[in-house]
């Protein structure tokens, strides 16, 4: 059919607003991919230690897991960060193992790993591996670290490195079936059971949501009473001999992000081996909201300045619930601002592309560049295990600094 003259010019138009169309998507998708394929590293420790990082798999015989395959016994999966002494020859690791990093990128997706995430045997981090412990001090304090939600623990390696290099050993897990993916070293693969993500459960309402919530809370706190029990096993006798005696038990820390958060409260409520402890913007549940906690604690927030929804006042009402029976001189709580939840973990340095990120910032989901974010939880979370637990301060501590602008001090 032939096309009248008057419409002809709209036509062409047309046509030519679809070339560009996709001549526009074409150059985003392979802006997309040449980042995806580019090098990347971790923000850079700001302490004075160098970092090693080794692995190991605890199982327990004796104790079924609640929250695995019926009849599985506890297992997890341990990394530890923790100062190494200078000048040895080991190279930095890699940021993931070759079989976990398989197993990562077959889990999202062909367009999610192409296009929207990093290329991660691209991503490099700090750490060696195995290196001998700095013999700088005779033991270092422990920090305990959980990942949010299902998240994998080695997404938090910039955290981790950044304690370490101030003179902690820092410890995460992951735990089969509750984690989203752990890929122990003799090949197993476990994901997650949909009913032990948290997400689901916070979907719920009312008793529905707390069973789920309070079965899933005992279970992470639970978690962290093994491996400290295995901790202190492994300080009077390491088989590589790297931690006998070098882990002062005496002065644990415990910190997590999002529900992780959440049940680093939970658990410095219950248990007296955490002598200080940080939740990372997450919304408290269990006993810990109306008993409170007897130590030093820190909730350090992301900005949440638009939110005005029921279910956020009555998380900042159990926050402030905590915050109230808090000891006056080791409790703080920070929003920074413009930081937003997701960004906590390692991808707040790897979240791509300046599109995205652009994107983001214009409809107000980003506040602050993800690394700058970074930096200032750094700040923030290695300033309050300093006062804690190397008790370099003997009153409130003084976090506030013109060199981070962003924190503000809620009292």
């Amino acid at each position: 059919m032939k096309v009248p003259r008057l419409l002809r010019p709209i036509f062409k138009g047309f046509a030519v607003l679809v070339i560009f169309g996709v001549l526009g998507i074409a150059v985003v998708l392979g802006a997309l991919w040449l980042e995806h394929r580019g090098e990347v590293t971790l923000p850079t420790p700001t302490g004075p230690f160098a970092v090693g990082r080794a692995v190991y798999d605890w199982g327990d015989d004796g104790a079924v897991d609640t929250l695995a395959v019926p009849g599985t016994k506890r297992e997890v999966l341990v990394w530890i960060w923790y100062p190494a002494a200078p000048g040895q020859s080991a190279a930095i690791d890699q940021y993931l193992p070759v079989a976990l990093r398989a197993e990562v990128e077959r889990s999202r997706g062909a367009l999610i790993s192409k296009f929207l995430t990093r290329d991660l045997s691209k991503v490099q981090a700090h750490s060696t591996r195995n290196s001998d412990v700095s013999s700088q001090q005779q033991s270092y304090p422990v920090v305990i670290m959980r990942a949010g939600a299902s998240g994998e623990v080695w997404n938090y390696s910039t955290l981790a490195e950044d304690l370490a290099s101030h003179g902690y050993v820092v410890v995460g897990f992951d735990a089969p079936y509750r984690t989203n993916i752990v890929v122990f070293p003799d090949g197993r693969v476990m994901r997650r059971l949909p009913e032990n993500n948290p997400e689901l459960c916070l979907a719920m309402t009312g008793e529905e949501q707390v069973h789920c919530v309070n079965r899933l809370l005992t279970a992470w706190t639970a978690d962290i009473v093994f491996v400290l029990d295995r901790l202190e096993r492994l300080n009077t006798s390491d088989e590589s001999g790297r931690f006998t005696r070098r882990l002062d038990m005496s002065r644990v820390g415990v910190f997590g992000h999002s529900f992780g958060g959440a049940t680093s409260a939970q658990f410095c409520h219950e248990d007296s081996r955490c002598k200080a402890g940080i939740d990372v913007d997450g919304a408290p549940h269990g006993s810990v909201i109306q008993a409170g906690i007897n130590r030093p604690f820190l909730f350090l927030l992301s900005d949440h300045s638009r939110e005005s929804d029921p279910e956020s006042h009555q998380i900042l009402s159990n926050i402030q619930s905590i915050y109230d029976r808090l000891p006056t001189e080791g409790r703080l709580r920070i929003v920074i601002r413009g930081a937003n939840h997701f960004l906590f973990s390692d991808d707040g340095a790897l979240l791509k592309s300046q599109i995205v990120l652009g994107t983001l910032r214009m409809l107000g989901i980003l506040g602050i560049d993800g690394r700058r974010q970074l930096a200032v939880t750094m700040y923030c979370v290695h300033s309050f295990f300093d006062a804690h637990l190397k008790g370099q301060s003997v009153s409130r501590l003084k976090i506030s600094s013109p060199l981070y602008p962003e924190i503000a001090v809620l009292d």
